[in-house]
């Protein structure tokens, strides 16, 4: 059975709701509605127009609704994932529009809302004010590609791309060379308008033109590096992408553009600020709390085999964490789906998780069952992957409750088989949609 004694004589809770409790805080330091108001402007002499991507674009234009004064002209629409718009908060008045579109493939959804974002920018003036919402997963939910360049072509890349391996800010490099939209072009576009971006960062380090493809904010990456990246990935590209990338045909605003001459960028919510929620947490419990990182990079199991080695030599008391205490750590790490071949005439297998799943069984068979560990890992926008779960868990007893079951665990992450994994051992964590991302949450629990 698994454990469920109170973590601590002053914590009635048991292991599992304690690390539920722990994810819960980091996203709820992250929802837009509490992060908005010190960043909103006032009203400028003209009108004001929102404009956003992202999985927190729903809840970012829903903020600005209730904030916004309700004598000053407001219009604009961004879009969101499909299933992540929220419900509008009681007796706030529509006044933008919010729609929907896929991801992490983008679809002709995202293409027409990307072309009817690029429209409201047409015709403004050096007295108007474009408010930019911005959020993870902006990428894919707001594509225009490039001219020359189709849409099947462009999520044939896409798709390529995230099952390679390649980090967050390979993937948007690329983006952003074979779009009209992203790298800064949103913003060229707004000129002469005053533009105001408020993002949540997704990525490690909060770069700016790295969230969501950075719109509204210089490029430093070039075609040159973009076409780099694809034929280091192996990416299959069309003939055209070649040579218009080879010929920089599709480089993208760089810094000291007069098109950034009156933009700004506010980060309204990022991944440390979440983790020191977590940790802010752990501690009015009298358990001690270490921030590893916001920035952690690298293949999902091999990040697990070093969270591991520091839980388990802090469970024996070795170090270098003193228990009873909880690591945590965020970034965004990757998953290179590496499913064997099947053999001769039987069908192919196909995985199902994303990266936090991936980190738990990774950190499962790195723990080697080690007394007294347990953890969580969740994506913070509550869906991990494509799948339905933030994440899953993992506890003391998962490889004895494992082997009970019949199941194996080599071969699950052989396969990239996390939720078929944890659903069996019912230790997959589900939020739903929490209208915010600000990426990986890991929290291992040590006493």
């Amino acid at each position: 059975m698994t454990h469920t004694r109170p973590l601590h004589p002053d914590i009635p809770l048991s292991p599992r709701a304690f690390l539920r409790q722990l994810f819960d805080a980091a996203v709820t330091r992250a929802l837009p509605l509490q992060n908005t108001p010190e960043f909103l402007p006032k009203p400028p002499k003209g009108r004001t127009v929102v404009v956003g991507a992202g999985k927190a674009a729903g809840a970012m234009a829903h903020a600005v609704e209730a904030l916004w004064p309700a004598d000053a002209p407001l219009s604009g629409m961004v879009v969101t994932r499909y299933g992540h718009t929220p419900d509008r908060p009681a007796g706030v008045p529509e006044r933008l529009k919010v729609v929907e579109a896929s991801h992490p493939v983008p679809d002709a959804a995202g293409l027409a809302a990307a072309e009817e974002i690029l429209s409201l920018t047409r015709g403004l003036t050096s007295d108007d004010l474009v408010l930019c919402l911005i959020s993870g997963g902006g990428s894919a939910l707001l594509t225009l590609p490039a001219d020359g360049l189709s849409l099947t072509d462009k999520q044939a890349i896409n798709q390529a791309l995230l099952k390679s391996g390649a980090n967050i800010a390979e993937m948007n490099c690329v983006r952003k060379h074979l779009s009209r939209i992203k790298g800064g072009r949103l913003a060229a576009a707004c000129a002469p308008a005053r533009v105001l971006t408020l993002a949540i960062s997704d990525v490690p380090g909060d770069d700016p033109s790295v969230i969501a493809s950075g719109p509204t904010v210089p490029d430093t990456t070039t075609c040159e590096e973009a076409l780099a990246i694809l034929q280091r990935y192996q990416i299959e590209i069309p003939p055209g992408v070649l040579v218009a990338l080879q010929a920089g045909q599709w480089e993208s605003p760089k810094p000291g553009d007069t098109a950034f001459q009156t933009a700004d960028v506010h980060l309204i919510a990022t991944p440390q600020q979440s983790l020191m929620a977590a940790a802010a947490l752990a501690e009015s419990k009298g358990l001690r709390a270490y921030v590893l990182s916001d920035e952690i990079e690298g293949e999902s199991r091999e990040v697990a085999k070093v969270h591991a080695a520091l839980a388990r030599a802090s469970a024996r008391g070795q170090g270098p964490f003193v228990k009873p205490c909880v690591i945590l750590s965020g970034g965004e790490t990757t998953v290179t789906l590496r499913s064997p071949k099947p053999k001769t005439g039987a069908k192919a297998r196909e995985g199902r998780g994303g990266r936090a799943g991936e980190f738990c069984m990774g950190l499962a068979q790195a723990l080697q069952a080690q007394p007294g560990v347990w953890a969580l890992a969740a994506d913070t926008d509550g869906i991990d992957g494509v799948e339905d779960n933030a994440g899953a868990l993992v506890t003391p007893d998962t490889l004895t409750r494992s082997a009970h079951a019949g199941l194996s665990l080599d071969e699950h992450l052989a396969h990239n088989d996390a939720y078929g994994y944890f659903q069996q051992l019912n230790d997959l964590v589900f939020s739903g949609p929490t209208h915010t991302n600000v990426n990986d949450f890991r929290a291992i629990l040590v006493f």
